[in-house]
C-alpha cells in the first residue's frame, strides 16, 4: 500500500481543517480505547462502575424526594424510573463536561509535540462518555422489566434527544477546555460546576414543579430540556413537555455548540505554546 503523500504549506492545516480530521479519525478510536482502559484500569470491579454511580444516585434521590419530600412522579410512572430517565442524560452531560474540560491537559505532552487537529482530543472524551451512558442504558432496561413498565412509540425518537445531549456536553466541553488551557484555575470551577448543575437540574424531581412563571427562565439551562426530552420519550403516556422551554433550550445548545467550536478554533493555534 502506497504511503500518503505530507504536503506542507503556509496555511494548508486551516484550509483542510475537517478534511484532517477525517484524515485522523483513527486517532479518535486509539483516544477513546485509552481512555476506557486507563479509567477502568486497575479496579475491583472494572466497567461495572459505569452502572454503579447512577443506580446509587438514583437510590438516594428517590428517597429523599420521592420518599421524604413526597414529590409526584412524572404521569404515574414509577420515581426510580422517572430519576433514572434524567440520570442518563445528566451522568453522560456531567462525565463528558469533566472529561474533556481536562483532555488537552492530560495530553499536554502530544499536543506540545505532534501536529494534528486538536478538536480529536477533547471529542473522544465525549465518545468515551457515550460509552459509559450505553453501558447505564442497561440499569433502565432492567428497570423497566422489573417494574412491568412498557415505554410506546415515543422511545423510537430517543436518538434525537441523545444528539441534543451530545451537541451540548461537545460545546460545553470544548469551551471549557479551551479556557483550561489558558486559564488552569477552570480545573477547580470544573467541579463546581457539575455539581451545582446536579441540583438545579432536574434530575431528582419534575420540572412540572417549577412554578409556571419561572418555567421559561429554568429552561436557559439547556440540560432542562434534554432531560425533558429524555422522560418524554421514555415515559410516554400523559408525560407532556413544556414546548417553549424546550425551543429555548434547544436554542441554547445551538448556540452553546456554536460558540463552544468558534472559541475552540480561534485559541487552538496557541495550545502548543502555553499548555
Amino acid at each position: 500500500m502506497k504511503a500518503p503523500t505530507i504536503v506542507i504549506e503556509a496555511g494548508r492545516s486551516e484550509r483542510h481543517y475537517w478534511k484532517d480530521i477525517w484524515r485522523y479519525r483513527e486517532l479518535f478510536y486509539f483516544l477513546a480505547w485509552r481512555d476506557i482502559l486507563v479509567r477502568y484500569k486497575q479496579t475491583v470491579i472494572g466497567i461495572a462502575w459505569a452502572l454503579i454511580r447512577p443506580l446509587l444516585t438514583m437510590i438516594v434521590f428517590t428517597v429523599i424526594f420521592s420518599k421524604i419530600a413526597k414529590l409526584p412522579a412524572d404521569a404515574g410512572a414509577p420515581y426510580p424510573i422517572m430519576v433514572f430517565a434524567a440520570m442518563l442524560p445528566w451522568q453522560f452531560f456531567a462525565t463528558a463536561f469533566a472529561e474533556s474540560g481536562n483532555s488537552l491537559i492530560s495530553n499536554a505532552s502530544m499536543i506540545s509535540k505532534v501536529y494534528f487537529p486538536r478538536l480529536v482530543v477533547p471529542t473522544s472524551a465525549v465518545i468515551v462518555s457515550f460509552v459509559d451512558f450505553l453501558i447505564s442504558f442497561s440499569i433502565l432496561v432492567l428497570l423497566m422489566i422489573g417494574y412491568q413498565f412498557m415505554p410506546d412509540a415515543r422511545i423510537l425518537l430517543l436518538p434525537v434527544f441523545m444528539a441534543i445531549a451530545f451537541a451540548a456536553s461537545l460545546g460545553a466541553g470544548l469551551l471549557i477546555a479551551s479556557l483550561n488551557v489558558r486559564y488552569r484555575d477552570f480545573r477547580y470551577i470544573i467541579p463546581f460546576v457539575v455539581q451545582m448543575g446536579l441540583y438545579i437540574s432536574p434530575v431528582g424531581f419534575s420540572s412540572s414543579i417549577v412554578p409556571e412563571q419561572w418555567r421559561l427562565l429554568y429552561s436557559l439551562n439547556p440540560m432542562v430540556g434534554v432531560i425533558d426530552g429524555f422522560r418524554w420519550a421514555i415515559i410516554g403516556g400523559d408525560y407532556q413537555i413544556y414546548w417553549p422551554g424546550f425551543a429555548l433550550s434547544l436554542l441554547v445548545v445551538a448556540a452553546l455548540l456554536a460558540g463552544g467550536v468558534y472559541y475552540f478554533r480561534k485559541t487552538e493555534k496557541t495550545f502548543a505554546d502555553v499548555i
